[in-house]
Parts: C-alpha cells; sequence; structure tokens
C-alpha cells in the first residue's frame, strides 16, 4: 500500500471536529485548507491555515481520538492521504520531517500550556475556588475525563460547600460514566455552562489569587497533563518556602501524589508519614493512608499493606468510593 492524492473541491469538508474515523493523516500538496477550532482561552473560533507541504490530522490518528478540528477546503486542492502506518514508514527515512513535526508539536503544546495558564489568570477568573473548578470543566470538555475527575475530586475536598459544589458533583457522575462507557475521548460533545457567571455578576465578591494560589494551581494543571515531574518541583518550592499554610498543606498531599505515580514509593511514604504525624486533622488523611498501603503493597510488603488498609477501613464509611478500593485492594492481597 501506498499513500493516495485525492482531489478535493472548494467549499468540501476533509473531515469534521469529533469524528472517530481518526485513522488518515494529510499532506497538503496543492490548495487552501483551514483547520477550525474553539480557542478555549477566548471562546472564539480559530482559523488557521495550513501551509503547503504541512502535515495535518497527525495528533488525532496516532492518540486514535476524535478530531479535534474542522478541515475545510477553501480553494481547490490537493491532498496526500496517508495511513498511520504509511506515515511512519514515511517519515522513519527522513529526519527533516520528524524534526519539523516535533517543532510543530512543541509548539502547539506550548500554546495550550498557555491557553490554560491564561484561564487562571483571567481577571474575571481570580478566585482560587473558581480557578480549579475552570481546571475540571475545561478537560471535561476536552474529553480527558481522567484528568477532569482528578481536578473536580480536588475541588469536592478543598471546598466541600463551595458555589460550585453540586455541579461538580453532577460532573464527576458524567465524566465517571462517558469514561466507563465511551473510554478517554470518546463520547457525545460535552457542553457545559460558563463557570464565571456568577464572579462576573458579583465583582465584589471575587478573589483575586495570590502568588502561591497560582503556583498551586498550576502544579495541579501539570499533574492532570501527567507531568508528574514538573508538577513535583512547583509542589516542593511551595511546601520549602511558602508561609502559607493552608496552599502548604494541599501542596503536600499533591506532593505523595506525584511520588506515587512516579513509581518512588519510599519517598510517596515519607511524604505522607509526615502529613499523618503532623496534620492528623487534614481532609484528605485518609487518601494519604491509603496511598501508604498502595507504596507498601507496591514494595512486596504485604503485611504492612494489611495492616494500613484495615486502618482505614476504621476510618472510612461504607458508602464511600475509598471504603470499595480498600476492600478491592484487601481481596487482591489475601487472594495472592
Amino acid at each position: 500500500m501506498s499513500p493516495k492524492t485525492v482531489i478535493y473541491k472548494s467549499n468540501s469538508i476533509i473531515y469534521f471536529k469529533e469524528d472517530i474515523n481518526n485513522d488518515k493523516i494529510y499532506l497538503l500538496n496543492e490548495g487552501k485548507v483551514v483547520l477550525n477550532y474553539l480557542n478555549i482561552e477566548t471562546g472564539q473560533d480559530i482559523h488557521e491555515l495550513i501551509k503547503t507541504g504541512e502535515f495535518f490530522g497527525v495528533r488525532s490518528a496516532f492518540g486514535r481520538y476524535p478530531r479535534e478540528e474542522t478541515a475545510m477546503v477553501t480553494q481547490d486542492s490537493k491532498v496526500i492521504v496517508f495511513s498511520v502506518p504509511e506515515f511512519e514508514q514515511f517519515v522513519s527515512s527522513n529526519s527533516r520531517i520528524i524534526l519539523k513535526m516535533l517543532k510543530v508539536f512543541s509548539n502547539q503544546l506550548r500554546r495550550i500550556h498557555k491557553q490554560v495558564q491564561n484561564l487562571l489568570n483571567a481577571e474575571n477568573q481570580t478566585n482560587p475556588e473558581i480557578g480549579l473548578f475552570n481546571i475540571g470543566e475545561y478537560y471535561l470538555n476536552a474529553k480527558k475525563y481522567n484528568q477532569a475527575l482528578y481536578a473536580l475530586k480536588r475541588y469536592l475536598v478543598y471546598y466541600p460547600s463551595g458555589e460550585f459544589s453540586k455541579k461538580v458533583t453532577g460532573y464527576i457522575k458524567m465524566a465517571q460514566e462517558y469514561v466507563t462507557k465511551y473510554g478517554e475521548g470518546g463520547g457525545p460533545p460535552v457542553t457545559t455552562a460558563k463557570p464565571t457567571e456568577t464572579a462576573v455578576q458579583k465583582p465584589q465578591q471575587t478573589k483575586v489569587m495570590s502568588p502561591i494560589a497560582q503556583k498551586f494551581y498550576n502544579a495541579v494543571t501539570l499533574i492532570g497533563q501527567a507531568d508528574y515531574s514538573g508538577a513535583l518541583k512547583a509542589l516542593n518550592a511551595i511546601t520549602q518556602q511558602s508561609e502559607d499554610e493552608e496552599y502548604k498543606l494541599k501542596a503536600l498531599f499533591e506532593t505523595g501524589k506525584c511520588y506515587f505515580n512516579l513509581k518512588q514509593y519510599g519517598s510517596c511514604i515519607k511524604c505522607y508519614m509526615s502529613l499523618v504525624q503532623n496534620y492528623p486533622k487534614h481532609p484528605d488523611m485518609k487518601e494519604a493512608l491509603y496511598y501508604i498501603g498502595q507504596c507498601y503493597e507496591k514494595k512486596g510488603d504485604k503485611p504492612k499493606a494489611l495492616e494500613i488498609y484495615r486502618r482505614v477501613l476504621k476510618m472510612t464509611a461504607e458508602s464511600e468510593q475509598l471504603c470499595s478500593n480498600v476492600h478491592r485492594s484487601i481481596r487482591n492481597l489475601e487472594k495472592g
């Protein structure tokens, strides 16, 4: 098999946003193609012109997730269409193309990261509560359900009676259903109301986000992107340098989670043991203990893991999700 050349007439569509038939990669040979997508920062439609010789549709094809934009032909065009294996074979022998693609992806990632940062910095979104809510809602709209669940559950921990707590509870249920039914990136479009309407209507109630709060939510964003090393660096700066006790406690818990995901189980245990001993009323106490148990399990210390898990059960109501997780962990250990 070899790439095919396809002629597209002006005003035709190569693919639509959210299309799941995403196993093709395109190279513009002649003509004009525009990618239309929504700017997550401003909510405005963006029209990005593809230059002759540029590839498009690469990320969704490789990632096997729905198209992120609509590709529209604005002038009769000649497009070369690759399957993923054909594209891999084509670029494997051409280092110049590989370098060019890496540069394009790096620019796109920087643009997305900047937009997320600007979401947190915007004047009518400077309340820390709204900042965390926006992170969860952004990932939900982007169909990145696991990242959305992380941020939304963090919201309920820090703001259990917050302004958006009922909406967050609904979003969590939606994200859990979608990731179970459709998988990450799947499912119908998710539409959510703008979270900052109340803040806009009541500007006198808006609390400006402090520099330390900004650093913390930047770290939460990195965790949502699975950049645990980057998040760990940001969190360590908070726990070691900040005098703000509230954010030091929040950062301490997230630090342990980063260590766990980086498989640094000894450091994770040390971090959470410090939290347990010094802050016995920390809102994440039970979850911190559960992570300690998981670390011992990963390290092969079955008796210690079971001891910690049973301790967590004594502190946890049967209705809590954590209780189900602990029971499952105990069953797995006892079977082994």
